[in-house]
C-alpha cells in the first residue's frame, strides 16, 4: 500500500500544473497516502471490530483514488498509458482488501457462533 502511495506521488508531480489538475492532484494524494496510513495501522487495531473498520477505510480511500485516478485521465492531465497501471492496482487493491474485510468477518462469526462447529 505504501508503494501504491508513492507512485502516485511521482505521477501527481509529473502532471502539468494547472489550477483544476492541481485540486484533482491533491485530493489523489490524500486518499492514496491515507490508503497507506490505514493499512499500516490496521494490524494495531484494539480489537476485530476496529481491524475491520481502519480496513473498510483503506476500502473507501483506495476506490476513492481510482476516482480521482479516472477523472485525471478524461479530462486529459494524464495519459491512459501513463496512469492505467495505477488505476488497475488501486482496482486490484480494492478487490483484496474487500476479501480481507470480508474473511476477517467470516472469522469472527466462525469464532463467536457455536453452531458453525456443528
Amino acid at each position: 500500500m505504501k508503494a501504491f502511495a508513492l507512485r502516485v506521488i511521482t505521477m501527481v508531480d509529473s502532471l502539468p500544473s494547472r489550477m483544476s489538475i492541481n485540486v484533482l492532484s491533491r485530493q489523489l494524494v490524500r486518499s492514496a497516502t491515507s490508503v497507506s496510513a490505514n493499512y499500516r495501522a490496521a494490524p494495531r487495531a484494539r480489537s476485530r471490530k476496529e481491524f475491520i473498520a481502519k480496513l473498510g477505510i483503506v476500502e473507501e480511500e483506495v476506490d476513492e483514488s481510482a476516482h480521482w485516478i479516472e477523472l485525471l485521465i478524461e479530462c486529459g492531465a494524464v495519459t491512459q498509458e501513463k496512469a492505467g497501471a495505477l488505476l488497475e492496482e488501486s482496482n486490484e487493491l480494492t478487490a483484496i482488501v474487500i476479501g480481507t474485510i470480508r474473511t476477517a468477518r467470516q472469522s469472527k462469526s466462525e469464532i463467536h457462533n457455536p453452531k458453525s462447529e456443528i
